[in-house]
Order: C-alpha cells, then sequence, then structure tokens
C-alpha cells in the first residue's frame, strides 16, 4: 500500500458530494473536448496524422503490471462490506465515513478494483475512486487506474475517463497505450468518433508511442463507427509505416464487412490472411458463420467449414457447432440450428443443454411448441437432461399461446424430474394467467410462493399488478403493490403511473393520490410524470383546488413540475373560465426558468380565444415567446380565433403573420378567408387576398374563383376585376378572351 501526506481526515469532502478532478484540461496534451471541431489537424484524418508521424521503437518499455481480478476477490468480505457502505452514500455521516476510511487502508489493490467493478453505477464507481484518492495517507497503485479506466470504457463517460488519465499524469503513473486506448472505447461508445481518434495524437504529445494494440482499438473503433472505408485506409497506413497487423485487426475488419452486408469481401480478406503471412484464426471463420446464420445460409457455412478445414488447416470442433446452433437459433431458424446439432452428434461432438435450450427456445418463439417438446424428448434420449431454462423456455411458449393448462402440466413435469422451478418459470406462468383473465389465481399462487421454494421478484408483482389493472380490479392491482413494496420490492414510475392513470379514468384521483403517496413515503421512485397524472385526474374531476394543492405538494417532495404539469393546470382553469389564474401560473411557470412547449401554447391559444380575452392573451404570448421562440404562434391565434367566429380580431393581427410570408402563413390567411366568406363579408376576403399579394404570396386560385363571384353579386365587379388581374400578371390565370362584336 502505498501512502501519501495531504489532506487532511476531517478536510476530505464527502463521499457524495465530491466533484470530479479539476486538473488542467491541457495537460501531457489531452486538450479540451471542445477544441475538435476548431481549426487545424482536427477531425477524423487526427489517427492518420498519428501513423504518420509514427517510428519504430527500438525497445519496449517495460509494462505495468495488471491484475485482471477473479470471482474471489469480487466475493471478499472487505469487498461486499465497502459495497454496502457505498450503498448508503445518500445518508452519509461522519461514522460511516470513518469506517470506509479505515477498511480502505487494509484493502490491497485487487480488492480496491474489485469494488470499482462490483459497483453496477460507474457513477459511483467513479466517485468512489476520486474519494478515495483524497483521503489522508493512501495512494492508488497503478493497478486501480487501469481498473477505473476499464470500468469506464463500458460506458458513454468519456469526460470521466480523459480526467482519470490526466490523474495518472498528476500522480506519474505510467501510461501505456492500453489506457489511451480505454480513452478511445469510451469516446466510441459516446459517438464521438472525432475525438476518439485524436487520442492517437494526444499519445504522442503525452509521449507515448503507439503500438499494435492501441491501432487495432483505433480500427475498432472505425469499424463501430460505421467506417469501414476509413478503417481500410487506416490500416493500409499502418502496414506503410511498419506497424504490421496481425489477426486481432483483420478480423476487426471482416466483422466491419459483416455488418454492412459485404460477405464476399470478407471472404475474400480471410484467403488473404495467408498470403500477407498472417493466418486467419478461427475467430476469423466464426464472424463470417455468425452473420450466415443471421441469414440462414446453411449451405454457405458449410462450405466456408470446408474451406475452414482444407485451406486453413482448422478442424470444427465443439466451440464451431454451439457457434452455429446458438446462432442459427438466435435469430429465428430453429430447424436449421436443429441439423447442425444432429450433425454435430454425428461427428461424435455432444451438444450440452445450453445449445439445446437455445433449439427449444427458438422454436418457443416461433410457437412451435410440438418441435420444442420433441427437442425435450430428444435431449433426454441422449442423455442431456434438461434444466430450468429449457424447461421456462417450453412453459413461456405456451402462455404465449394461451394455453396456460399444457404450461402448468408442464411445470409438474419439471418436478417430476428433479428440475425445481425458479423465479423466472413461476414469472412466465403468472404472465400466462394474467393474459387470460386469471390474475386472481397468479395472486395466489404469489402467496403460496413460499411452499413451493421459490420468491417473486419485482417483475412478478408487476406482472399480477397489471394484470388486475387490465381487469378493472384496481382495488386488487393496488394490493398488490403494497404487498410488493412490504417486501422490499418497489414498482418502477412507469409501472406507478400506468395504475395511477387507470384510477384517474374510473374517476378516482383521490385514490391515486394516496397510494402515490405510499410509494413515495416508501421509497419508491416516484417522478413528475407520476404527479402530473394524478393532477390531470383531479382536473378531469373539476377538483381545481385539489389539483392546484397537489402542485404545491411537489415542491416540498423535491419533484419539480415540468412545463406539462403546468399545461395541465392552464388548461384545466381556461376551461372554466379562470383566466387570470390561469395568467398568473403560466407566469410561474416562466419565472421558475421553465421553457413553454407547443402544447403549452396551443393550449394558452385555445383556451384565451374561447374566453375572447385576446389582449390578455397577445401579452402573455410576448412573455412566453421571450423564453422560447414559438415562431407559428400567431398563426395559431388567427385559426382559432376564426374556429371562435372572431374574425375581426383575427384580422387585426394579421400583420404579424404576413411578415414572413411562409406555405404556413398562406394556410392561416385562406382560413380567415374562407371565414369572412361563411359569414358573407367578400370584401373582407378580399382585402386579406390583397395583403397576400402586397407580400408576394399567391392565395389559393379556386378560393379565389369562387371569391369572384361572391365580389360580382355583391356588385364589386373592379375588386373582382383586379383579384384576377393579380393572377395574371403572376403567369398563374390566362387572360380572358375578348368578346368579338
Amino acid at each position: 500500500m502505498k501512502f501519501r501526506g495531504g489532506v487532511s481526515c476531517q478536510e476530505a469532502p464527502s463521499f457524495d458530494q465530491l466533484d470530479e478532478c479539476e486538473e488542467s484540461e491541457e495537460e501531457d496534451g489531452i486538450a479540451s473536448d471542445d477544441d475538435d471541431d476548431g481549426g487545424g489537424g482536427g477531425g477524423e484524418d487526427e489517427g492518420f496524422t498519428a501513423l504518420a508521424s509514427y517510428r519504430k521503437r527500438q525497445a519496449r518499455r517495460e509494462e505495468v503490471r495488471r491484475f485482471k481480478g477473479s470471482e474471489d476477490d469480487l466475493r471478499h468480505p472487505l469487498v461486499k462490506e465497502i459495497c454496502r457502505l457505498i450503498g448508503f452514500r445518500s445518508q452519509w455521516n461522519a461514522k460511516l465515513e470513518y469506517d470506509l476510511k479505515n477498511m480502505l487502508r487494509s484493502l490491497k489493490p485487487n480488492l480496491v478494483c474489485a469494488v470499482l467493478r462490483s459497483q453496477s453505477d460507474e457513477r459511483v464507481a467513479l466517485k468512489f475512486f476520486y474519494w478515495a484518492d483524497r483521503q489522508w495517507r493512501y495512494r492508488h497503485y497503478p493497478v486501480v487506474y487501469y481498473a477505473m479506466l476499464e470500468v469506464l470504457s463500458k460506458t458513454k463517460m468519456c469526460q470521466g475517463a480523459r480526467r482519470v488519465l490526466i490523474l495518472m499524469a498528476r500522480r506519474r503513473i505510467v501510461r501505456e497505450p492500453e489506457a489511451f486506448g480505454y480513452l478511445m472505447v469510451s469516446y466510441s461508445r459516446a459517438g464521438m468518433l472525432r475525438h476518439s481518434l485524436r487520442v492517437l495524437t494526444m499519445m504522442q504529445k503525452a509521449g507515448v508511442e503507439l503500438d499494435l494494440l492501441i491501432c487495432n482499438t483505433a480500427v475498432y473503433v472505425l469499424v463501430k463507427a460505421n467506417r469501414l472505408d476509413k478503417a481500410l485506409r487506416f490500416v493500409e497506413r499502418m502496414d506503410a509505416v511498419g506497424l504490421t497487423p496481425d489477426v486481432e485487426t483483420y478480423n476487426r475488419l471482416i466483422k466491419g464487412y459483416c455488418d454492412v452486408h459485404r460477405v464476399d469481401d470478407a471472404l475474400e480478406l480471410i484467403s488473404q490472411m495467408s498470403v500477407k503471412g498472417c493466418p486467419p484464426d478461427k475467430v476469423s471463420y466464426y464472424t463470417v458463420m455468425s452473420f450466415l446464420g443471421k441469414e440462414n445460409k446453411v449451405e454457405e457455412v458449410k462450405a466456408l467449414m470446408e474451406k475452414m478445414r482444407n485451406e486453413s488447416d482448422l478442424m470444427p470442433d465443439q466451440v464451431t457447432y454451439n457457434l452455429l446452433i446458438h446462432a442459427f437459433s438466435k435469430h429465428g431458424h430453429a430447424v436449421e440450428a436443429l441439423v447442425f446439432a444432429t450433425e454435430a452428434e454425428g461427428k461424435g461432438f455432444k451438444v450440452d443443454k445450453i445449445g439445446y435450450s437455445a433449439v427449444v427456445a427458438s422454436f418457443c418463439q416461433k410457437g412451435c411448441l410440438d418441435e420444442a417438446k420433441e427437442v425435450v424428448n430428444r435431449m433426454f434420449s441422449v442423455g442431456c437432461v434438461p434444466d430450468v431454462v429449457t424447461y421456462t423456455a417450453v412453459v413461456d411458449g405456451y402462455c404465449r399461446l394461451g394455453e396456460v393448462d399444457r404450461a402448468k402440466k408442464m411445470v409438474q413435469e419439471m418436478y417430476k424430474h428433479g428440475c425445481r422451478p425458479n423465479t423466472v418459470t413461476y414469472t412466465a406462468l403468472l404472465t400466462g394467467l394474467c393474459k387470460t383473465g386469471n390474475s386472481s389465481e397468479a395472486r395466489e399462487m404469489i402467496d403460496l410462493s413460499e411452499e413451493h421454494w421459490w420468491t417473486p421478484n419485482a417483475i412478478t408483482y408487476g406482472v399480477v399488478m397489471h394484470g388486475f389493472r387490465r381487469e378493472g380490479k384496481l382495488a386488487e392491482a393496488c394490493e398488490v403493490v403494497r404487498a410488493m413494496v412490504h417486501k422490499g420490492l418497489y414498482p418502477n414510475p412507469v409501472e406507478i403511473n400506468l395504475l395511477i392513470q387507470s384510477l384517474c379514468k374510473e374517476g378516482k384521483p383521490a385514490e391515486a393520490k394516496r397510494l402515490m403517496e405510499e410509494c413515495l413515503h416508501n421509497g419508491c421512485a416516484v417522478n413528475v410524470v407520476n404527479f402530473t397524472s394524478v393532477i390531470h385526474g383531479f382536473c378531469q374531476k373539476d377538483d381545481l383546488e385539489a389539483a392546484l394543492s397537489l402542485l404545491d405538494d411537489m415542491y416540498l417532495s423535491s419533484k419539480h413540475p415540468d412545463a406539462f404539469t403546468y399545461t395541465v393546470l392552464v388548461d384545466a382553469l381556461g376551461k372554466k373560465g379562470r383566466i387570470d389564474d390561469a395568467t398568473e401560473l403560466v407566469k410561474k411557470m416562466l419565472g421558475r426558468g421553465l421553457v413553454p412547449t407547443p402544447v403549452t401554447y396551443r393550449t394558452v391559444i385555445h383556451r384565451y380565444s374561447q374566453a375572447n380575452r385576446v389582449d390578455d392573451l397577445l401579452k402573455l404570448l410576448d412573455k412566453m415567446r421571450a423564453r422560447q421562440e414559438h415562431r407559428t404562434a400567431y398563426n395559431e391565434v388567427i385559426e382559432k380565433l376564426c374556429s371562435f367566429g372572431n374574425v375581426d380580431e383575427a384580422y387585426k393581427l394579421l400583420g404579424r403573420v404576413l411578415t414572413t410570408a411562409s406555405a404556413v402563413d398562406a394556410k392561416t390567411c385562406r382560413t380567415l378567408m374562407e371565414s369572412y366568406l361563411r359569414r358573407g363579408l367578400p370584401l373582407s376576403a378580399y382585402n386579406v387576398a390583397s395583403r397576400m399579394f402586397y407580400r408576394n404570396m399567391i392565395p389559393d386560385l379556386k378560393l379565389c374563383e369562387k371569391l369572384s363571384k361572391k365580389l360580382v353579386l355583391d356588385g364589386k365587379v373592379e375588386e373582382a376585376d383586379k383579384l384576377m388581374m393579380h393572377f395574371v400578371e403572376r403567369g398563374r390565370r390566362p387572360p380572358p378572351a375578348k368578346v368579338s362584336s
């Protein structure tokens, strides 16, 4: 264990308050992410520039030894206890931190790595990494930095990975190309290809030379980003500068060819590998076989197996057949997968229960249960006893077809063969029961679960809850949720919301509120959407005071309302004619920094136009547009006023619409003209058309022909002629033929 001076125990920040490393973003050539789009040699060609400056080293420096970790490390008592303490980070106190510090100093480097890998949330792992680094008389071993980078490489947390690299430079930790490779992969996962390739240049600026490992990572990144052409160019440059591609390089190119359905090119590359002094391995062939399995090309697979045997002296083995069985089964080609299983057994290979289970599951997904049962019977005949996964696939298949009784018999058969059903099996069976309207029986099975030695999980309870909900038995559904929470299992916000909406549709928003509050107080992840659904339920019952009270409760529960929450309330207040209250609510929303959505605009426009509060509407729209521009706001106002018959007010706003002269504005003008014509006011409609022509907009010809006839009937012949002449001047209508005397 390494120790260092520095921050005292009292000064060390608490676990969950610790921000990420604040080292200089330019240190050791690791530039800020925002610089990537600037001038200079940035971009996707950065990797090629790095290759061009590559110089082969005479001797490679000694690599940092890294622990790969083991399952025993993850099960170590100290690792488990630290992970338990980290779980209490939201309730952090001095005692917990003291305990964690003491245990940290007892941890060997491999156990610190195990703690990092044990976290289901990588952000928590990174916080623990930084927290530990700043503790008194403690410093991470190099292996821990590599473990942290490996964890981050499986996420999109590229900023965190970059800062770990910076911290390594500060701590004078040797940074091998592998460390930069982890950063490249993290950038790739975040969809930041240009940043990923710039890492090669960053390496060289940091004094770390390229090697084959990092170049293979670059090829992987390019292939994952569907830039096969650049990956091919990159490999050519590698070869040219003396970094000879190896079998891993070519395998990644083969994967790239298969991803874009260029299987012939993949096969050609396999043929060329031996000529280039790098014979293909089984992975080379397996990659193409997997693609052919997806495409259900059995003959092509067999031909490739012959090629693997004859040209590369690689014999198809147990692994080969297992790969083919899984590839064909995964993509729904169960019959073909079974053919390969038969062929494997004919050649003396033993297909294990995992392979057979994949075939069974494939048949079940297609609804071929008889064939699936035959495979199960075949397993017994060849001495391969089906396991719980095999049986569960059949149970699920029967339930998908609605044959729940046969699924029950299959569960009983499992017991006869000494295979105890597990939670997944019973969850599949309960799903079938609920889909056939037998949710009460499913609930009874949960109550008897202890007698049958299985434990329902959150998914199991959720299945039964939704079953009761679909059957309209909402009281029973709520009881399932309460039982679930009592067991320490929590429904997610989506499940809670579905039940809340069902209660509100039944006119029971008070019960929905009670359920939501129970879930919230018991630690469930209740969110803003759940509150908004209950508020909407109260609004539908015209209980606006309860809805507004719940809005205040949201702030007390630290669930801040969003724009949609306010929109629901504004719509309800407007519907009841409480425009002043609605105005105050919109102002409150804007004052809290929320951005009005298009739905908010439509709601405000509809309710204010309905109440004929045009002046108030326009003032409010100005405030809303100052927060978030909505280009068609006045178009919507005009159209809504026309629908309510307030065409005069609509006409007053025409000038605000005609400033842009877009297709949307033309549609709005048409709506206004049609409204005037329906009210027998053709001259007003003519004025709208004239203003359109003045703005170089062409009104609808058929509508104007109708308008012209109305004008003639009203004795407005001159206006009718002018209207048609506007079309003639713009080449839209031939001049009327002169009548010869």
